[in-house]
């Protein structure tokens, strides 16, 4: 797909892949990119026949660099759209499942960016961190509040308190990487990890997702058992197609052929 100058966007069946595109300052982002990715998942969200996205960076030396600070210091205006940092940051109602292909570095906002997808896939050369506190700032694009979820909180705040880099290798031990594949296979990876989750309902994934992160703020476990199926995505599921669709196909000995519907 064109149009669009600081991203790449493609599609292959319901799989949607965004490149973030400024390869020349490892793929660090500034208002124009902000708003642009913002409008990118704005049309994925929207569109029915998309049911995953993988998110990575242009080259090999970068998923994101976060913040363009240059862009910055020389008088650019940083505004962020309601959606947050890359777009995804505070976007808490996309329960079409995210894959980040970590392709490099990804530190700070790019961290951000990564820890706002549901699975992360890094190369084995890949580095994150959180390092905001050595130049005066604070990951405020929810990394503060992400990683601690994630890893808990000892080991997020050994890393935000430092502002250390971590290698994609202590990444999986820590828990926010699930996979680490050799440099140049991190998008093969990713769109396998694509095609397993697209062997299921894309109602039940949908339905899945949104049970997890909603759960979570529950304020007990009893609470989040009486509440799921109040949630929109699990009452959708029930009334969908697809739910019918499944037990027929098992019964019948054949592959579901989903409609997202």
């Amino acid at each position: 797909m064109s149009g669009y100058q600081f991203c790449r966007v493609e599609r292959d069946g319901p799989l949607t892949i965004v490149t973030i595109n400024r390869p020349e300052v490892m793929n660090a982002i500034h208002s124009p990119a902000h708003f642009e990715l913002s409008d990118v998942f704005d049309a994925f969200a929207a569109d029915p026949e998309q049911w995953i996205a993988i998110i990575t960076g242009a080259g090999e030396r970068a998923f994101s660099a976060g913040n363009d600070l240059k862009y910055q210091a020389a008088g650019g205006k940083l505004t962020i759209p309601p959606t947050g940092f890359g777009g995804l940051c505070s976007r808490f109602d996309l329960d079409k499942p995210l894959i980040a292909a970590v392709n490099g570095v990804a530190m700070g906002g790019g961290f951000e960016i990564a820890l706002a997808c549901d699975i992360i896939v890094a190369s084995e050369k890949a580095v994150f961190a959180l390092p905001e506190p050595r130049v005066g700032l604070a990951a405020l694009a929810a990394g503060l509040h992400r990683l601690p979820r994630e890893i808990g909180l000892k080991q997020a705040l050994g890393m935000i308190l430092t502002g250390r880099p971590v290698s994609a290798a202590e990444g999986k031990t820590l828990g926010f990487v699930n996979e680490v594949v050799p440099q140049g296979e991190v998008m093969a990876a990713a769109r396998r990890w694509a095609a397993q989750i697209m062997e299921c309902s894309p109602m039940s994934v949908r339905a899945s997702k949104q049970a997890v992160y909603r759960g979570l703020g529950e304020s007990s476990l009893a609470v989040a058992l009486q509440m799921q199926r109040t949630y929109p995505a699990v009452a959708a599921m029930f009334a969908s197609e697809d739910f019918k669709e499944g037990p027929r196909a098992f019964s019948e000995k054949r592959p579901p052929r989903w409609k997202g519907r």
